[in-house]
């Protein structure tokens, strides 16, 4: 009770004394509102806000719709408590606010401090970071945050792997065919099939041919009785006669030891390899050409493959290549680029390719299924940049190059051939320059965002403008 009447008399006091109570609940001697009603006369208004704390502003006095006044904001005033705080600048530094932007990276400016719809502070951009030589600057705490590598351009060897199917052929030059001169008479045949492996002079039939056995017979009169005059000396001209009837040089050979004419000759095999074709049959009658085996030797095949039509640039005669058989996996068959053919396939778009490969072991087999892996490296190192460093628009190739003090600025260039994570750059990079390897997706975005707030905002916003940019919130 006695407080209360205390109370009661100090305020009755105070207002007698002439001093004013605030609808803010402070009370307020007049003298006091005197001098803050004259201080704020001296000064000018910044702007004005609306009294709610909602994010709108005026250059002019206002109400709002409730027919409040919208408080002025000075420029030192402290008590904006809904307004966002005007960035300080730090001091002795010599960069001031341009604008703000939208932290979104939206169209929108304000020359003010300012939120977005969503209460977001608007990001103040400083005098120097929207330099116009191109770079983008980054603070160091966004690039550790977006884990930002760049690594120096040096001259590298490029390793283009160039992979194709194909399939393993015989070589041409590699197969025989056993066929007779003569008319002739199977009499006999070997125990040998299609698919057998055969040595050189295995026996593989045994035929009957009248004209063999009359040429034999002439041959060894000849070389029985010595012709005087040098008509035939040694019978050279019958001997002959069994060379063109491709009667096989061992049977005359022993012909001319034993002096006597088999009545049957042992034909046998003129190379080591796979029989291919067996059409000899015993008792049956070959006529001249008729061939009576076909015979491939296996120990040289071709890797027949198609390389695509890009890639012919980077194929030569003599490069090597590794051959991995499907059957085989884990084992490479080496061998060289032999032929190039000279012939497009207009329906798959592709060069075929031949490869010659040793095959002592007889593994690789006619129509087998192989890939190769075409060595194309180029011994000569040209400038090279990771893969990971190029921003590829499809028409526009660049990278982004590191400044330092995390300044980067993005640079077209010209590139080449590419191959074991590395690109060749023929233009637009020196030796020992550093491009960024990891997120330089993220930095294109931030150069292109600045890039569209200076084409929207134009030149840093004036004081002239603030009346206008602040009118167009009303």
């Amino acid at each position: 009770m006695k407080m209360r009447l205390l109370t009661a008399l100090t305020l009755s006091g105070a207002l007698a004394l002439g001093a004013t109570w605030h609808a803010n609940g402070g009370l307020w001697p007049a003298h006091a509102e005197a001098t803050t009603a004259a201080a704020a006369a001296e000064r000018t208004p910044l702007y004005y806000r609306d009294r709610s704390g909602a994010p709108l502003w005026s250059a002019d006095p206002k109400t709002d719709e409730r027919g409040r006044d919208y408080l002025p904001v000075y420029d030192d005033d402290e008590q904006m408590v809904s307004q966002p705080a005007k960035p300080k600048q730090q001091a002795g530094s010599p960069r001031k606010i341009l604008y703000y932007r939208n932290p979104m990276g939206l169209p929108d400016t304000s020359p003010v401090p300012k939120k977005d719809p969503m209460g977001m502070d608007y990001v103040p951009v400083y005098e120097g970071d929207d330099a116009d030589d191109g770079t983008v600057k980054l603070s160091p705490g966004k690039i550790q945050r977006t884990g930002v590598k760049s690594e120096p351009v040096e001259h590298r060897s490029i390793r283009v792997a160039v992979k194709a199917p194909g399939t393993i052929q015989l070589d041409e030059r590699r197969i025989s065919v056993i066929a007779m001169r003569a008319e002739s008479f199977v009499q006999k045949v070997a125990d040998v099939t299609t698919g057998t492996r055969v040595r050189a002079g295995q026996p593989l039939m045994e035929i009957y041919s009248s004209a063999v056995a009359s040429a034999a017979a002439e041959y060894l009169a000849t070389i029985t009785s010595k012709t005087v005059g040098g008509v035939e000396l040694y019978g050279r001209g019958s001997r002959q006669r069994l060379v063109n009837l491709d009667v096989p040089e061992p049977i005359i050979a022993e012909m001319e030891k034993t002096r006597s004419a088999p009545v049957t000759v042992h034909w046998s095999a003129p190379r080591d390899g796979i029989v291919l074709e067996r059409n000899a049959i015993e008792g049956m009658r070959a006529n001249p050409g008729d061939v009576l085996f076909r015979i491939a030797d296996i120990s040289v095949v071709w890797a027949l493959v198609d390389i695509a039509e890009r890639d012919l640039g980077n194929i030569a005669v003599g490069q090597a290549v590794a051959v991995r058989a499907r059957s085989f996996s884990g084992r490479a068959f080496t061998g060289k680029i032999a032929v190039v053919y000279p012939q497009v396939n207009r329906d798959t778009r592709t060069i075929r390719v031949r490869i010659e490969l040793s095959n002592p072991d007889g593994l690789l087999l006619p129509d087998m299924y192989v890939d190769a892996d075409i060595d194309t490296a180029d011994s000569a190192p040209v400038l090279a940049v990771p893969d990971s460093s190029v921003l590829d628009t499809g028409t526009r190739q660049a990278v982004l190059v590191d400044k330092g003090e995390g300044r980067f600025e993005p640079r077209e260039v010209k590139l080449g051939r590419r191959g074991g994570g590395y690109i060749e750059v023929r233009e637009g990079l020196a030796n020992g320059e550093a491009v960024v390897t990891s997120a330089n997706f993220l930095i294109d975005a931030e150069s292109n965002l600045k890039a569209a707030l200076k084409g929207f905002a134009g030149a840093a916003p004036q004081a002239s403008d603030v009346a206008q940019a602040m009118g167009e919130h009303k």
